[in-house]
């Protein structure tokens, strides 16, 4: 039986492979999506109920058009499908003045002209009493632009508006095989067979066998959440510990440790993590065979810093999820072409950053498809920066 044709198959359907499916059918090209799981599963790198939005991007300057441009397909996808998806809510870089966080998050804020306010040590105790411990030398920045956003309800919001644009999709069906050849890339899924003109390859921590001149490297980082040790107001209690107190917090507490997180969203738990790009890297993992239970090594370096930094939280979680995320040699994107084929696109190696430029990305993809000028300079995340 002959493969059934299309323009472009999407090879999973997180958060960058639901962007690009949801922006390629917004073109009217015939797109198909498959998702090895369940849409909006939390088995990959897309789910764990909120994700920070930052747009003066720390990770790199390059970033922040690229955020600004999701801030607004954020705000369309929420008229698209009547969710609330993104809630601003401002957020504190906290650090020495030369740290990663401060100073990276002002050069991004500078050359792209975002507004911020810069605070000193007796001002940001002033903003966030919740710390203690803070060194003689740290500094404050407020973003005003920063948030949090729900990752399954924009991953389910995505599919479910590309599906209703024309989209075909396919949940629990992972793909087989894939062939690129001249006359387009070959693919079984499902037991069916498709031939497409473009692949794009958005796989999370299974994309590193797609990409194979690059060295990335699929981690497991535990998400942690955690309950105030006694509620605010009273004998004993601890600030608020609400996103309207305690928003969007990044902060530098030494060379190889950030602490990042945000207040409760919903009357619910404080989400807390340690940045993954600074300190020793976590051994590379089989996202097939990853490890999902959780114990005490989990959480235990984390739990030792909140109970020195805030002592207003209960140092032992009170919920731990297993996640994954991937890592590319520089920290950055890798987004475009392949050195195999131009016909297959990938997308990752965001080293645990993605989630508030999911559908920039996405929007990437498909002028990349559709042959179509990009807006901003893209060489930092191209593939081929490494030479391939």
């Amino acid at each position: 039986m002959a493969p059934q044709r299309v323009q472009v198959a999407v090879v999973g359907l997180g958060a960058l492979g639901s962007a690009a499916l949801w922006r390629l059918a917004a073109r009217g090209i015939d797109v198909v999506g498959f998702e090895q799981f369940g849409i909006g599963h939390a088995l990959g790198s897309s789910h764990g109920q909120t994700r920070l939005f930052r747009e003066a991007c720390l990770e790199h300057p390059g970033l922040a058009p690229m955020a600004a441009e999701s801030r607004s397909l954020f705000r369309r996808l929420e008229e698209a499908s009547g969710r609330d998806l993104l809630k601003i809510t401002g957020g504190y870089m906290v650090g020495s003045a030369d740290s990663d966080v401060v100073a990276g998050t002002a050069r991004a804020a500078d050359d792209h002209g975002l507004p911020y306010e810069r605070l000193d040590r007796e001002a940001l105790t002033g903003r966030l009493p919740h710390f203690a411990d803070l060194a003689p030398d740290a500094r404050g920045l407020f973003d005003p632009g920063c948030g949090v956003i729900h990752p399954e309800a924009t991953v389910t919001a995505a599919v479910t508006e590309a599906a209703r644009l024309g989209a075909a999709v396919h949940a629990d069906t992972r793909v087989e095989s894939l062939d690129a050849g001249t006359a387009g890339v070959r693919l079984t899924a499902g037991g069916h067979d498709y031939l497409a003109e473009t692949v794009i390859i958005a796989a999370g921590a299974w994309l590193p066998p797609f990409v194979p001149d690059v060295d990335l490297v699929p981690i497991r980082t535990p998400l942690h959440w955690f309950a105030p040790a006694a509620p605010a107001g009273e004998s004993g209690g601890s600030p608020g510990f609400d996103a309207g107190h305690f928003p969007v917090v990044v902060h530098q507490i030494d060379p190889e440790t950030v602490l990042w997180g945000h207040g409760s969203v919903d009357g619910g738990l404080v989400k807390l993590g340690i940045g993954d790009i600074w300190g020793e890297r976590p051994p590379r993992i089989d996202p097939d065979t990853l490890d999902r239970g959780v114990d005490s090594s989990a959480w235990r370096r984390l739990s030792a810093l909140v109970e020195r930094v805030l002592p207003g939280l209960d140092p032992v979680p009170a919920r731990v999820e297993p996640c994954m995320i991937t890592l590319s040699p520089d920290d950055q994107f890798v987004i475009g072409p392949t050195a195999a084929s131009p016909r297959v696109l990938v997308a990752g190696g965001d080293s645990g950053h993605a989630f508030k430029h999911c559908l920039a990305i996405g929007e990437i993809l498909a002028r990349d498809v559709a042959g179509e000028p990009q807006p901003y300079a893209l060489d930092f995340v191209r593939p081929s920066r490494f030479g391939v």
